[in-house]
């Protein structure tokens, strides 16, 4: 039996006029194979039961919390398996405690432990079209827990990858992946294919198109993913797992974030360990850190720096404050007001002087460089926020990414 993961994000069932859209999709979809569909909450409900859910204080019960924010996925799925029966088409919403979705007990932040495909798979067997919530995962204790944003994305993309789907098409409110964030570059150009380890890069920095999760499932498991818009017709953006025939263009895309906090830990008592010894209470907390450099040391003292996003700046800082054992340091200095901009294309591999471009090219715009990090397919900068929307603007062009 083939099957296909079809996912509808939040503006995709924004409005019953938009489901209604949607199951006329996934009736369409019926003829290519057998759907699964996995929907998010509609736009703006999230952020609705998180205002509600403070209302009663910053930091809500994070139990109490994730059972909340979930309940607005059993909607829209529900809705969605009311259109497709009104089509004539049987439909079966499907929550996480019913399909299995096993995750860890990081509320907000959960993993995926395990999925029950054999659920999945029955209920197309009896031949009901699966509408399975998104975000949401149930732990040990049989406690709601959610994926963070965009967590709906890393839900298809494991169940196609446990089904063994043909493809898990991505429909969201742009039609796929571009060159830049449009909004920023009107003349960003949009992608016809991009190799799986383009996209975890990017997604990784900041393009908002694909949760990074979902990026790295579908590289391990190997899922054909594809990204397009549910509002127009089109062919999206493929996500290929290999680079044959792409290596030509040498940057593939730009990627910025501005909701970004540096930290850093000047006059550390430089001794072995020091990295790990900071960093870990961090990544115990369950906060990614990203660019990460340390100073020469002078005299015995070095300076410590890294990023995070915005939402995790409060956290870090106190488990810097309180939990960090036996580092001295000198001043702890917070700037949240950065921004990251990064580059990305398989061809840098073979293309030589794409740093140096890029360097000169900011220097020529009066924008100056705080920190570099590097991989083989990936140059990111991080400068001041208020600087980035001009930084990713420059650069798109002297890379001659446009249309």
């Amino acid at each position: 039996m083939e099957t296909i993961v079809l996912k509808f994000g939040g503006t995709s069932v924004g409005s019953t006029d938009r489901i209604s859209a949607v199951a006329d999709l996934i009736k369409t979809a019926c003829n290519e194979a057998s759907p699964v569909v996995v929907v998010s909450a509609m736009s703006g409900e999230t952020n609705r039961l998180i205002d509600l859910a403070k209302s009663f204080g910053t930091e809500p019960n994070k139990r109490e919390f994730d059972a909340l924010v979930s309940t607005g996925e059993q909607v829209s799925a529900s809705l969605v398996s009311i259109a497709l029966n009104q089509l004539g088409l049987k439909a079966k919403s499907l929550s996480a405690a019913q399909f299995g979705m096993k995750t860890t007990s990081n509320f907000s932040r959960a993993k995926i432990l395990d999925l029950d495909k054999d659920v999945i798979l029955k209920t197309i067997e009896d031949g009901y079209i699966p509408i399975i919530t998104g975000f949401q995962g149930v732990n040990n204790d049989g406690d709601t827990t959610t994926m963070g944003r965009g967590g709906s994305d890393t839900t298809a993309v494991a169940i196609a990858a446990a089904i063994k789907s043909k493809r898990c098409d991505i429909y969201t409110d742009v039609d796929g992946i571009y060159t830049t964030d449009p909004r920023i570059v009107p003349n960003a150009k949009k992608l016809d294919l991009i190799s799986m380890e383009e996209m975890l890069e990017l997604a990784g920095q900041g393009a908002k198109v694909m949760q990074i999760r979902a990026v790295e499932f579908a590289n391990k498991y190997k899922v054909l993913v594809r990204v397009l818009s549910s509002f127009e017709p089109g062919s999206g953006t493929l996500i290929l797992q290999e680079e044959e025939g792409m290596e030509d263009a040498v940057i593939t895309g730009i990627a910025s974030q501005k909701d970004q906090t540096k930290f850093t830990l000047h006059g550390v008592v430089d001794t072995p360990g020091i990295a790990s010894g900071i960093l870990s209470p961090v990544s115990d907390s369950g906060i990614e850190v990203d660019v990460i450099v340390q100073n020469v040391s002078v005299s015995g003292k070095t300076d410590f720096t890294f990023t995070v996003g915005n939402a995790d700046r409060a956290e870090v800082e106190s488990v810097l404050t309180k939990k960090m054992q036996g580092i001295s340091y000198d001043e702890l200095i917070i700037d949240e007001g950065i921004g990251k901009v990064s580059l990305v294309g398989v061809g840098m591999r073979s293309h030589a002087g794409i740093a140096s471009t890029a360097f000169n090219t900011l220097a020529d715009a009066g924008i100056n460089i705080q920190m570099i990090s590097t991989s083989e397919i990936k140059i990111t900068i991080v400068i001041s926020g208020d600087q980035l929307e001009e930084a990713v603007k420059t650069l798109h062009s002297a890379f001659k990414l446009g249309d």
